[in-house]
């Protein structure tokens, strides 16, 4: 399986085809380089410089990908390390290849002779000749030597052999470009390395490109490398192309490429974890592992058998208190981790511990001789040493290499001498396979787990309590909690994974609010109403109120989902009602309860109760849980610099065993946070963060938040292909819930607005309008879509409807004393007032907006008031005024690098005529407004779409462009175009997007 030949190229690997072709044509264009591809062993750095020299020799385009690259070419490794022809026993070298001559022209900017042909050179480092002196520099010059040589070649001095390569290198490329490829450089000689340096220092035009292909991952006394080896590859890491590893899509990509089993998202990020993402071992486990294996959730995956046999060697040539100490430490890691080798690889054991549990009074020396065999690794601490496996892979090998009893012996000591109650019972279950009174044990420490909101360790402990149930009941009953808890966690993949053997289970209240909750995070509106339904006809009042006061709080959550303020008030307060105060489903209504408060515009009663909830926090996960709640309703209400603090304590989920779940809504409040205060930036990397978590956690009820702030500010930065791929990260459609349609359909309307198509504006919106529960959509604050609706009625010209829409929205701010609504509104009814012809009003309404903005850190905000208070003035003629309002704007849009609305308030300035601006080309025949819109339509707008964007009537865009076109002496808009440059900008030529 590791070598299937295919034209596509290597999965996961697009960014690094596309560098690497990159610095192929550079090459091939006279811009000789050297390029260091880098990453562990199995990678694919070889498959990856074959792939990409093969596809180019051929002249194909871009490939796609593939699990394991092509056929390997004549002389260079496919995959696995295995090559075309084959070579004689111990040969490092290839000679020099000629591949398929170009099939296609050649590419821009190519130069050089006439031949076509790509030739290659390879050549491979091999750590017994590592200290030969100018060992592989002499394959080298063999491997360019136009005929057979009968004595050495290169020189023997590092510049006389740097000198013999260039003028070989010099001589070949005459013939086509050439690619020398250095495998395993990491094994080269150093003289050989500063000769390869020497020879490329010395071409000027020639088309020649050489790769160094190492391994990043030799760290181990049992692996080492010259330091001057290390020195010089250091010296190339700056443009470095590194393989980094496999995602859970690309594994599971790969899997399906290569007819390989079926691998659930889990499982695929389970593999992910216990290789590393390498796909070299990925494959080899989904060779050697039987297929019904992978049918399990987290299946207790081995190591691969090349990669055991080498442990199970290294092991055999060690004392016997190492081998003690190696299995002592993957006992102790196993129990952290829960039995269920989750691949971290990073747990670390204290020496100490280890020492104990296999009776080691000198656990040093023992720890030494392990890490210089390169089964463990130590790092020193003040006052401790910690031990731990360099890889999952050699913990896998040493935990399977211990017999069963063995196993059952370690696990029993180790929870006699464990503190920790939790690790205490992980140890004892691990030890059994079959025990009641230990799952009641195990059962107890979840619900204690439940109450700090500790959830993951609560589904962890509710599993292990699941497989050792002996009654079938009691069994499932734990399986529903656990899943419960893994959702409560945030692992919905996990959770989902488990969802067709939960339905297959008798119906009942508590199977039926478990998938209820499923479907609310898997964004599932109708799905979940039918199980929350189903639940409450089942739940028996009175009887079990512990059950009653979850559905409630599932009612919350669904309630949330709505958007139904009132609903999750209602529900809130009766989850509170049923539940004990301590008791989960309390807590986390709770922490909802003031969200639905403040939607209801009930900002104070809402304050009131998370100061009351934070007064009483202990530390514990569930804070977290009431630092987003107030967060989000600081935000909400102008507190965009006291929201900052709250969300940010409600990200981390590490120290306190916080919620992934809460974290990522956290993530999403906190990105829109940093985008109101114009810390862009700092927006764009909480977004990309929350982004890379979803694509594992897959919770689709917080997908679109997180991406409407990653679309508003790629697009307002004109990085149209960013925005758009937000765009379709954040899409939702009707059947999900409204927190998700209603961020989704922002999204889209204020990429429209920076395009400045606003009708399409108008129909993003329309979904939100049609909403049939607005109290809490409408509610000032919370969902800014008001403002932007009204203004594209205004800018498509239905002004009398944008006027009618707006009124009530303006009342209820008005009612709310809430500032920045007030303000976008404002910006909307100058629009109006100006476009009624009255000036005036207008400009009352506008510096009335400006003023409540006046004490809010709110840039964005600001801007926009001045960008739209700038145009009204220019177009009722106040040119003088309207220059200076919008270079107010101007200048804060680039503070924020809102590149869209710098060029806009250029073409403005332009239009106004007051500005001359710097760098213009000289006389124009053309006025500035004619400027402005020759610019626009010569790069394609329309009409419509320049009106809008000037803020006049398409009916003055005709007139001008009569004019414009009568002025330049040409009768369309092609001619327009092709003569755009010659239309003076008020930056410069230079400065065009």
């Amino acid at each position: 399986m590791e070598n299937r030949p295919d034209q596509r190229g290597p999965i996961g690997r697009a960014g690094e085809i596309a560098a690497l072709a990159c610095a192929l044509r550079a090459a091939r264009a006279g811009r000789p380089s050297v390029v260091l591809i880098e990453g562990p062993a199995g990678s694919g750095k070889t498959a990856l410089a074959g792939h990409v020299l093969a596809a180019r020799a051929a002249g194909t385009g871009p490939p796609q990908p593939v699990p394991d690259g092509p056929a390997p070419a004549a002389g260079l490794p496919g995959p696995s390390g295995r090559t075309g022809p084959p070579v004689s026993p111990g040969a490092a070298t290839a000679p020099l290849v000629s591949l398929t001559s170009l099939a296609s022209p050649a590419s821009p900017g190519d130069e050089g002779p006439p031949a076509r042909e790509l030739r290659i050179v390879r050549v491979t480092g091999v750590p017994w000749e590592s200290g030969q002196p100018l060992g592989l520099a002499e394959q080298l010059a063999r491997a360019c030597a136009p005929a057979p040589a009968p004595g050495p070649v290169s020189p023997r001095t590092v510049l006389g052999a740097g000198a013999c390569l260039h003028r070989l290198w010099a001589d070949a490329q005459r013939q086509g470009p050439l690619a020398v490829v250095v495998d395993d450089a990491h094994w080269a000689d150093p003289e050989s390395l500063r000769a390869i340096g020497s020879a490329v220092r010395a071409l000027t035009t020639e088309r020649v490109l050489v790769l160094l292909l190492a391994r990043d991952d030799l760290h181990g006394p049992h692996e080492e490398v010259p330091v001057q080896t290390l020195e010089f590859l250091d010296g190339h890491r700056d443009g470095a192309i590194r393989l980094g590893p496999l995602g859970p899509e690309e594994i599971r990509e790969l899997a399906r490429a290569t007819a390989g089993p079926a691998l659930s998202l889990p499982t695929a990020r389970h593999l992910g974890r216990h290789t590393r993402g390498n796909p070299r071992q990925i494959l080899r486990l989904l060779d050697e592992v039987p297929r019904e294996t992978w049918r399990d959730r987290q299946p207790a995956l081995p190591a691969p058998a090349r990669w055991t046999a080498d442990v199970r060697h290294r092991l055999a040539r060690c004392g016997d208190a190492a081998r003690a100490l190696v299995e002592a430490c993957s006992v102790l890691v196993d129990g952290d981790s829960g039995g269920d080798n989750d691949g971290g690889g990073a747990d670390a054991v204290p020496v100490a511990s280890a020492a104990a549990l296999v009776h080691l009074a000198d656990a040093l020396p023992a720890a030494d001789e392990a890490c210089a065999a390169g089964l463990l690794t130590a790092t020193v601490e003040p006052g401790r040493t910690l031990l731990s496996f360099p890889h999952p892979l050699t913990r896998a090998a040493v935990r399977t290499g211990i017999g069963l009893a063995r196993r059952r012996e370690l696990h029993g000591r180790a929870a006699e001498l464990a503190e920790d109650p939790g690790l205490r019972l992980t140890h004892r279950a691990a030890a059994t396979t079959a025990d009641a009174e230990l799952a009641g044990e195990l059962d107890r420490y979840a619900a204690e787990r439940a109450s700090a909101g500790e959830w993951a360790a609560v589904a962890d402990a509710l599993v292990r309590a699941s497989r050792l149930s002996t009654d079938r009941a009691a069994r499932q009953d734990r399986l529903l909690r656990a899943v419960d808890a893994m959702i409560a966690a945030g692992d919905v993949p996990r959770a989902a994974a488990f969802a067709a053997e939960l339905e297959s289970f008798p119906a009942g209240t508590l199977r039926d609010v478990v998938l209820g909750y499923l479907a609310i995070m898997r964004g599932r509106s109708a799905e979940a109403e039918t199980f929350l339904g189903q639940a409450e006809k089942g739940c028996v009042p009175g009887q079990r109120p512990d059950l009653m006061a979850r559905i409630c709080q599932r009612r919350v959550l669904h309630a949330l989902g709505r958007w139904d303020a009132p609903a999750l008030v209602a529900w809130a307060r009766r989850a509170l009602e049923c539940a004990d105060p301590g008791d989960p489903s309390a807590i986390e209504s709770e922490a909802v309860l003031g969200l639905g408060l403040a939607a209801l515009g009930r900002p104070e009663e809402a304050v009131a109760v998370y100061e009351r909830a934070l007064a009483k926090d202990s530390g514990g996960a569930q804070s977290q849980r009431f630092r987003l709640g107030r967060g989000w309703v600081d935000l909400a209400h102008d507190a965009p610099e006291a929201a900052r603090r709250e969300l940010e304590g409600a990200v981390p989920t590490g120290y306190r065993m916080g919620s992934t779940r809460i974290s990522l809504w956290a993530r999403a409040w906190l990105a829109r946070t940093q985008f109101a205060l114009g810390a862009w930036p700092e927006a764009l990397e909480t977004v990309d963060r929350a982004a890379a978590r979803l694509t594992e956690v897959r919770i689709e009820l917080v997908r679109p938040a997180v991406h409407w702030t990653g679309a508003q500010i790629h697009a307002l930065r004109g990085d149209w292909a960013a925005a758009e791929r937000h765009l379709e990260e954040a899409s939702a459609g009707m059947h999900h819930y409204e927190v998700m349609v209603v961020p989704s359909c922002l999204a889209r309307a204020q990429v429209a607005e920076a395009r400045g198509d606003y009708a399409r504006v108008v129909e993003a919106l329309a979904p939100v309008v049609r909403l049939p529960d607005r109290a809490g959509i409408d509610e000032p604050g919370f969902w800014p879509w008001q403002d932007v609706y009204a203004n594209a009625l205004v800018m498509t010209h239905r002004v009398e409807e944008a006027d009618a829409f707006l009124a009530p929205y303006e009342e209820l701010a008005a009612r709310r004393g809430h500032r920045s609504t007030q303000a976008r509104l404002g910006l909307v009814r100058g629009r109006i007032t100006a476009a009624r012809g009255d000036v005036a009003a207008a400009r009352e309404a506008f510096e009335a907006a400006l003023a409540h903005l006046g004490s809010l850190p709110l840039p964005y905000d600001r801007a926009r008031v001045n960008f739209a208070y700038g145009q009204t003035l220019r177009r009722a003629g106040k040119r003088r005024d309207a220059d200076t309002v919008l270079k107010n704007a101007r200048d804060a849009y680039r503070a924020l690098g809102a590149r869209t609305y710098i060029d806009r308030c250029d073409r403005e300035l332009q239009a106004g005529g007051v500005s001359t601006g710097r760098g213009t080309s000289g006389p124009s025949p053309l006025t500035a407004q004619e400027q402005a819109v020759a610019r626009l339509v010569a790069q394609g707008a329309s009409n419509q779409r320049t009106a809008s964007e000037l803020f006049i009537s398409v009916k003055t865009v005709q007139y001008h462009l009569t004019r414009i076109y009568a002025k330049l002496g040409i009768r369309s808009r092609g001619e327009l175009a092709a003569r755009r440059h010659e239309i003076p900008h008020p930056e410069g030529p230079a400065s065009e997007g």
